[in-house]
């Protein structure tokens, strides 16, 4: 077993009893009596995968003595989100592969994949107005605006070569680590918590989503579609400047710079991101990438210091790591 498969079974070990309810309440919910819907649900459950931003509510709440019974109910409303921007996320990248099956808007279409999504969040939120707590709904709607915001933001800023790194982290910190900071606040403050300990948890949450995305930046331009199970090299496809190329324009010769700039809008150019490869030594960007995702990872992990010593703390540990390590 690799060294990033066992931190994960380890991981999910630790919470195996919370993650079980999380996935009764998910399985139940994913279900419609419209045979069309039914049918659009099964596929979808599929992409449901590793389901950290699960795992971190349940471990979050285990570390600061905080958990409640509605914990895997918190959970689930968590990953149900997520699985709501997966489907948008598709249809955004124009992917085609995801968990190694299809994806919602291949499958079907855009319309019906952009209904699906919508049809998730409506779940999710509906779910979360059973709660004892308004907590749940309140973090989550603001960090759902959050998502979309990250979302439109990035779209406006396909083909700056010139945006800055904080920029570039702004944008992915909104669309992809407010929801590890979410999952990491709610677990610590859910029903009634301090909000002191949610503030500390949810910077812990965001530095690691922030690095789980860089290394997904990374892993677009390094991955196999093989391994990922999903389509990769979509970011230069559809224009986006991730960190490692960020990196290497900055450094790069104006011979260079423009090549890069071809190889992202020459008009039908197949394979862009093998063609970058060819085209360009990109390692320096890839190097500074995972230089920046390990930052910040360590530095959510050593945030972690003030709580005390357990198996859950250990095991959000081991998240971050798992991040580091994983490619896929």
């Amino acid at each position: 077993m690799s060294r990033s498969k066992a931190l994960l079974a380890e991981i999910v070990g630790s919470v195996a009893g919370g993650l079980g309810s999380m996935q009764e309440i998910l399985e139940a919910e994913l279900q419609d009596p419209s045979a069309a819907v039914a049918d659009m649900l099964d596929h979808v459950a599929r992409f449901r995968g590793k389901q950290l931003r699960g795992a971190l509510v349940l471990l979050v709440g285990e570390a600061t003595g905080k958990t409640s019974e509605e914990h895997p109910k918190v959970a689930a409303i968590v990953e149900m989100i997520h699985l709501a921007t997966l489907v948008h996320d598709d249809i955004l990248d124009g992917a085609e592969v995801r968990r190694r099956v299809a994806c919602v808007n291949q499958r079907w279409n855009n319309q019906v994949a952009v209904l699906l999504g919508d049809y998730l969040y409506s779940r999710a939120f509906a779910l979360s107005t059973e709660l004892s707590s308004g907590l749940c709904s309140s973090l989550l709607s603001r960090t759902t605006k959050q998502i979309c915001v990250g979302e439109i933001d990035q779209s406006t800023l396909r083909y700056d070569f010139e945006m800055t790194q904080e920029r570039y982290e702004g944008v992915c910190g909104a669309k992809t680590a407010s929801l590890f900071a979410a999952a990491c606040e709610l677990g610590a403050r859910y029903p009634g918590g301090s909000e002191e300990t949610g503030e500390l948890m949810r910077s812990v949450g965001w530095n690691m989503g922030l690095g789980f995305q860089i290394i997904d930046d990374y892993l677009d331009l390094t991955g196999s579609e093989e391994i990922a199970g999903k389509t990769v090299g979509v970011d230069v496809e559809d224009g986006k400047v991730t960190l490692p190329v960020l990196h290497v324009y900055s450094e790069a010769s104006d011979a260079v710079r423009e090549r890069i700039r071809e190889i992202y809008t020459q008009p039908e150019l197949e394979n862009r991101a093998d063609e970058l490869r060819q085209a360009v030594d990109l390692e320096a960007g890839l190097k500074y990438a995972r230089k920046r995702a390990n930052e910040l990872i360590e530095n959510a992990l050593s945030s972690m210091a003030v709580l005390p010593e357990s198996q859950a703390r250990s095991s959000i540990e081991s998240i971050g790591e798992f991040f580091l390590e994983r490619n896929w």
